[in-house]
This record gives C-alpha cells, sequence and structure tokens, in this order.
C-alpha cells in the first residue's frame, strides 16, 4: 500500500498489450457484446430471480464503492482502494460460496463482503479509522481485511490445512477461498501459500483478480507466465476466466468450491479483468496509464455487458433496471449517513478480539490502558 517509484506515462504505441484471450483454458460464457458464449467445461443454470439479483449485486456493489472514493475526497476517509471495473470478479465468486465456507480477503473486497451479507460499515469505519481490525468472525465466516500484501494468503493456507485435518470435508463440508491480486503473485507469502496447501492437499481456492497492475507495475514488468499457468509448478490447476463476466465467475468458482470439499485439493483461479481506478485513492493512474487503454477495458465494463444479455432474454426491462438503480441509491444515502456518525474507538477495543480468551497479562494491560485514559480526561478538566 505503500509509496513506489513509478514509471513514466506510457504512450499508447509502448502500453502492453492485454494477454491474450484466445488460450483453451480461458472462460468465457458473456462475449463483451453481450452474447452467451458456450464453454465444453463450464454453463451455468440459475433461477430468473437468480440472475436479476447478480444484476442488483453489481449496481449496488458499484454504487457503494464509488460512495468510498466520494467520501474520502471529502475528508471523511483516510483512504479508499476502488474495485471500479471489478465487481463482476467479486459478485461472480461471492455469490458461488455457500454458508459454511471461509473468505479470506485482501483490502478491496466489498462486493464480496455485500454478497456474503455482512455489514458494510466495517469496511467503512476501517477506512475511517474508528474501526480497530479486530472482528470475531466465527459466525459471517469472512476474516478481517489485510492490507499487508499477500498475508492473507498464508493465513487461509493454515486454516484450510486445520480444516482438513479437523475432517470437514465432504459434499456439505467447508471450502476456504483467498482473494488477492495479480501483485501478491510476486511475494513470498503467496508462493509459499501455494506449496503448503499442495502438499497438504488443502480445500483452498486462490482466487486471483488480475487487474493489470500492481499499484503501478504492469503484469510485464511481473512474471513471465500469467498466475493460473504458475499454479501448475505447484501441483495446483490453474483456471483462466475473464473476470469481467459475471456468470463465467461464479461457474468457475463454484466447480473449484466444489472440488475442494470433495477433498480433491486448492485451485488457483486467474479472473482477468481491470482496475478503472487508481489503486487507492492517494496514487495517481496518470502517470503510468494512459486514456487509450481506459477506453479499450471500458468497453468490457461487467454490468453494461451483463444489463445487455438480460435484456436481450427478456429477463428484466427498464422498470427493473430503474428500480434497482432507486434501491442502489437508498443504500448508498443509508450508508453515508451511517459512516458520517461513526464515533471514535474506546482505548479498551484494541485489545479485543486479538485472543479467544484474553491471557492475564494482555487483561492487565488493557486495565492498565483504561485507567491511563481515564486519567487523562481527568486531567483535562483541570487545564
Amino acid at each position: 500500500m505503500g509509496d513506489t517509484q513509478r514509471p513514466a506515462k506510457k504512450t499508447a504505441k509502448s502500453r502492453p498489450k492485454p494477454a491474450s484471450t484466445n488460450e483453451p483454458q480461458f472462460v468465457q460464457l458473456l462475449s463483451p457484446e453481450g452474447g452467451r458464449v458456450k464453454h465444453p467445461d463450464y454453463d451455468i443454470d440459475l433461477s430468473d430471480d437468480e440472475y436479476r439479483g447478480l444484476y442488483r449485486d453489481l449496481v449496488i456493489t458499484r454504487e457503494l464503492d464509488a460512495q468510498g472514493t466520494a467520501l474520502q475526497r471529502q475528508g471523511q476517509l483516510g483512504l479508499w482502494p476502488s474495485l471500479l471495473g471489478q465487481e463482476a470478479a467479486q459478485v461472480g465468486s461471492g455469490r458461488a460460496l455457500k454458508p459454511q465456507d471461509t473468505v479470506f480477503p485482501a483490502y478491496r473486497e466489498l462486493g464480496v463482503q455485500w454478497c456474503r451479507g455482512i455489514d458494510l460499515i466495517s469496511a467503512f469505519a476501517l477506512f475511517r479509522g474508528t474501526d480497530l481490525g479486530g472482528r470475531d468472525t466465527a459466525a459471517d465466516r469472512f476474516n478481517m481485511y489485510a492490507i499487508v500484501i499477500a498475508s492473507q494468503t498464508l493465513h487461509a493456507a493454515g486454516y484450510a490445512m486445520g480444516v482438513a485435518m479437523d475432517g470437514a470435508l465432504g459434499e456439505d463440508g467447508e471450502a476456504v477461498v483467498v482473494y488477492h491480486g495479480d501483485g501478491a503473485t510476486s511475494e513470498g507469502d503467496f508462493n509459499e501459500a501455494l506449496i503448503w496447501a499442495g502438499v497438504f492437499n488443502s480445500p483452498l481456492v486462490f482466487f486471483c483478480q488480475n487487474n493489470q497492475y500492481a499499484i503501478s507495475e504492469t503484469n510485464a514488468r511481473q512474471f513471465r507466465l500469467p498466475p493460473h499457468r504458475r499454479a501448475e509448478g505447484f501441483g495446483v490447476p490453474g483456471i483462466f476466466v475473464d473476470g469481467n463476466d459475471v456468470l463465467a465467475t461464479y461457474a468457475v468458482t463454484r466447480d473449484a468450491l466444489d472440488r475442494a470439499r470433495r477433498g480433491e485439493g486448492p485451485s488457483l483461479i486467474e479472473a482477468y479483468t481491470y482496475r478503472m481506478q487508481p489503486h487507492t485513492t492517494s496514487d495517481d493512474a496518470t502517470r503510468y496509464r494512459d486514456e487509450a487503454e481506459l477506453d479499450f477495458w471500458r468497453a468490457k465494463d461487467p454490468i453494461v455487458r451483463y444489463r445487455k444479455w438480460l435484456a436481450a432474454e427478456g429477463l428484466a426491462d427498464e422498470a427493473y433496471f430503474a428500480q434497482i438503480d432507486t434501491e442502489a441509491g437508498e443504500q448508498v444515502r443509508a450508508l453515508r449517513a451511517r459512516v458520517m456518525a461513526l464515533t471514535d474507538p474506546e482505548v479498551s477495543e484494541m485489545f479485543d478480539n486479538v485472543y479467544a480468551e484474553m491471557p492475564p497479562g494482555i487483561a492487565a494491560q488493557r486495565a492498565e490502558a483504561v485507567d491511563f485514559q481515564a486519567s487523562l480526561e481527568e486531567g483535562s478538566d483541570l487545564r
């Protein structure tokens, strides 16, 4: 998340070309124009309501994410990592999860959090500085955001090993998914996690959102082979999917999770997508990419693509689309009001959700911190 030395702005001529999507393993069920595509190994058959629900998830996720950027620009958040352009990757994979599955997010997984039905205020409170990051995840199975790049991959690998050792597999068993970016694949933690997951045949799905940039570094500056091909070196199947296709990401994630539950081991999904906004609100993306590149990816907008397909299939009409826009606006206004009402945490909260049972030494430190804070407040009356 820290600053890196950024290369000079590229011209359209020198811009690295997107990786070929003509490889046999590339999974796509919707073309960029919104046409249905058949794939020999993957398909999806949902109810009409479920198809419409995916559109609702996409639109609401995008609007709530946009509010995060707006709040930061207005000085209400310290930072915001936008997911604009990556909605299909997150919604498709998020909806493929079962209630018993466990998620290890990075720091941009607002769409997954929405699909899990978890109150989004925790993400906004974290970037506002009023949430210290500790959460009791036993109920919702959605771990805290990980700011340190790739650290969550090792956490997920260890947890997934425990799932297997506890015998919690089977058709109704637990699978684990860890989200990370293409930049994370250059970190040692990621490679170690793949080793452990592969050797122990853990029920873990690595979900790589390849949004083309590790902050300012392109794929060409990160690796010679894309993540889905590198997985083979660890004995892990790699799947290459159109990350702007919500149906395809749903299909491949559901399949990988089912494999994991059956005890068939880990998988790596590379969802090929694009980050339309800067890395975070502290980044200046104009220094390393140009408008021509953005235009190329705007034509692949995941929501526009899916909306065209819904309309063509007669699954939704303009009235439905307007209804979702209205609902998204209501969600944004409600969230904004809650963010503005957030208050600073008590000093004692930094000790919460660290240990299942607080050790005596930590309990003593907590009491000392509370007493010290109280003494400062009492002293303030004398000044």
